[in-house]
């Protein structure tokens, strides 16, 4: 079995080099991949009334769910979803119409809403639910509903950022490896 890959008005997902797309996900429309990302099991991606933007090295995991907002008079350009390199996206997430930055961990069953702007190096936790038109400021840990700034993040919490995308690199080119063999 292969994942659903299909478009929204003659736009196709565009999916790079070197990544792992698991057969139980559903990409549609205007969504960008790049290399050596990994998109997990029973992830669905809606880039059907703007676009989402997903970097190098990310990884999303099972059972998230990413989307956009439409583009209307009060906001001329909607709310596309962009994710940075190297962000890690824990299980069961919500990311809807905001930005993240680079090497951002969101932790199992966050809400991330629209509008939102999450700077580089950042760690959001289990269960944490941004509100619309937040920004977290780089190097901080954030909790809770709503979010909040706990405390900067420490030398090697910040090196973790980038390790737990490699990881899942690591993880990725396991499977791809094991679709070659069959």
């Amino acid at each position: 079995m292969k994942p659903r890959i299909e478009s929204y008005k003659g736009t196709y997902p565009n999916i790079g080099q070197n990544t792992y797309i698991d057969k139980d996900v559903i990409l549609v429309g205007d969504i960008s991949i790049d290399d050596d990302a990994s998109i997990w099991p029973l992830v669905a991606a809606r880039g059907d009334v703007n676009y989402i933007r997903i970097g190098k090295r990310s990884n999303v995991q099972d059972g998230t769910i990413l989307h956009v907002t439409r583009k209307s008079k009060k906001n001329p350009d909607g709310f596309p979803l962009i994710i940075g390199d190297d962000v890690t996206i824990g299980h069961k997430c919500m990311l809807h119409g905001c930005t993240l930055g680079n090497r951002i961990l969101v932790g199992m069953g966050a809400i991330v809403m629209d509008g939102a702007i999450v700077e580089d190096d950042v760690f959001i936790g289990a269960g944490t639910v941004v509100p619309p038109n937040k920004t977290l400021k780089s190097g901080y840990l954030y909790v809770g509903n709503p979010m909040k700034q706990v405390r900067p993040l420490r030398e090697e919490e910040i090196a973790f950022l980038k390790q737990s995308a490699i990881n899942y690199v690591w993880l990725k080119d396991d499977y791809l490896a094991e679709l070659e063999v069959k």
